[in-house]
């Protein structure tokens, strides 16, 4: 049966010299992959944000990047469940459009965002690592310094192994989520105490452009809290029974999520005038200050020393999996896919993307609005797949998978498109940014043609799975 590994959750086929990569992910280390990727360090930083734009009512923009996470969600589980492979987003619109131009630049595109993200937050740490010893890191090793020890031991966790790995992420996922539980149980007891004004969490503040372009402004920017159960899916192949286990724990991430952030976004507001917590990088200490002004404020340092690691470890094994799997696909360079026979990790693609985030953080340091950019790269990449899906409705497979109703993938395809868009106030900056991004990897996918064209190499070849490059094929 061609599909055999697909329905009994086997490795792919893969040539004698390459070993497959070890399925060591069940339901519960994926569920805490997907929640752990998600409350990255966006939420401890961009909630005053969001309350700034649209007033008390910073819950709202929440609930609706929610909802267009979820929409795009759904078109994901259809693709993973279809084709359980590593690669993700630049596999489907591979399979889809066979536009290796096109293949090339999602692909870039995820994994400039997984990398840029990991390289901000390597630098994060270190800013952390700080504050909470008390040490000026100004001088001697700086903090470059020290988000490069760091990022080189993210890499080391990630060569390791897949399994260590994600035990490491059950560990950092369980503090971040800790953090976040503080914050609502706080807001909880302030607002039952009558120690809060409840009464603010229904204000809005518009700044003259409206309830509706508030809201989407606001949405824009609490979106980027929202990424990263993209990211699980490039872990297909170190799932066991990806097809069947996936739409029940990303639905579920996502949903604990969302509401994890609904009421830290209400307790947040509760506790802390709209004015007072959009100002500085620290908007949920300023919770924790006036709900519970005697608990060590230290301890939150280390929390988000630890949710940034967490960050940084998930976005890196994200981007090794995305360039082994399109190595895979002859979009990139067939040494990439090469995979280490004892650790059986991508140990090629783990050096390329780690030599890529050290020197982000040597050379360029913190990326301005990464955030926001993040977010608008990843919104395009969605609104991608939401049409990917539909269109490889037409290349059915032999076994059973999910399949997501019509309607969801073309309104996801229309929210993230706008999102994407001008009109909901981004910044000029993020665009240029992204400009200048999208432009390497059009500097980097000519390179590529150059060498497969001198080495005789197609760039892939969907129709013929078994031409596919080091690694052998995917399916």
């Amino acid at each position: 049966m061609a599909d055999a590994p697909v329905q009994t959750g086997e490795a792919p086929r893969q040539p004698a010299e390459q070993p497959s990569l070890k399925r060591v992910m069940g339901p519960s280390l994926l569920l805490l992959f997907v929640v752990g990727d998600i409350l990255g360090t966006g939420v401890y930083a961009l909630t005053g944000q969001v309350a700034a734009e649209v007033g008390g009512a910073a819950w709202l923009p929440f609930l609706v990047a929610f909802v267009v996470a979820i929409l795009t969600a759904f078109s994901y589980l259809e693709l993973v469940t279809k084709y359980p492979q590593a690669a993700g987003a630049a596999l489907y619109t591979h399979k889809a459009f066979g536009v290796h131009f096109v293949t090339f630049i999602v692909a870039f595109t995820v994994m400039c965002s997984g990398i840029t993200s990991a390289s901000t937050a390597s630098r994060a740490f270190a800013s952390n690592l700080s504050e909470a010893f008390d040490v000026e890191l100004s001088t001697g090793l700086g903090i470059t310094g020290v988000a490069l020890v760091f990022i080189l031991l993210v890499a080391a966790v990630n060569f390791r192994g897949v399994g260590e790995s994600v035990k490491a992420n059950v560990v950092l996922t369980c503090v971040e989520l800790s953090g976040l539980l503080i914050i609502i149980m706080i807001g909880l007891w302030a607002i039952g105490g009558g120690e809060a004004d409840f009464g603010r969490v229904t204000e809005f503040d518009t700044q003259g452009q409206g309830v509706f372009g508030a809201v989407t402004a606001a949405t824009a920017l609490a979106f980027f809290a929202m990424v990263g159960f993209e990211d699980s899916v490039n872990m297909a192949e170190e799932c066991k029974e990806p097809v069947r286990i996936f739409p029940k724990v990303m639905l579920s991430g996502l949903i604990i999520t969302g509401v994890i952030y609904v009421l830290v976004a209400i307790s947040a507001v509760a506790l802390v005038p709209v004015d007072q917590l959009g100002e500085g990088d620290t908007p949920l200490l300023q919770v924790v200050e006036a709900g519970a002004p005697g608990f060590p404020l230290k301890i939150f340092a280390f929390i988000t020393m630890f949710a940034v690691a967490n960050s940084a470890l998930i976005n890196m094994l994200m981007a090794s999996r995305l360039v082994y799997g399109m190595s895979r696909e002859r979009v990139l360079p067939g040494p990439l896919g090469r995979v280490h026979p004892t650790r059986r990790t991508p140990w090629v693609a783990i050096i390329f993307t780690t030599i890529l985030a050290v020197g982000l953080i040597t050379f360029v340091g913190e990326v301005p609005a990464l955030g926001g950019t993040t977010a608008l790269l990843l919104l395009a990449v969605f609104a991608v797949v939401n049409v990917a899906v539909l269109v490889l409705r037409r290349q059915p497979v032999e076994h059973k998978h999910f399949k997501t109703p019509t309607v969801i993938p073309i309104i996801g395809a229309i929210t993230c498109a706008y999102l994407a868009t001008p009109w909901t106030g981004r910044d000029n900056e993020q665009y240029r940014i992204a400009g200048i991004l999208l432009a390497i990897g059009v500097v980097l996918w000519f390179v590529t043609w150059l060498v497969n064209r001198r080495l005789h190499r197609p760039q892939g070849d969907m129709e013929d799975p078994d031409n596919l490059g080091v690694g052998g094929p995917i399916n």
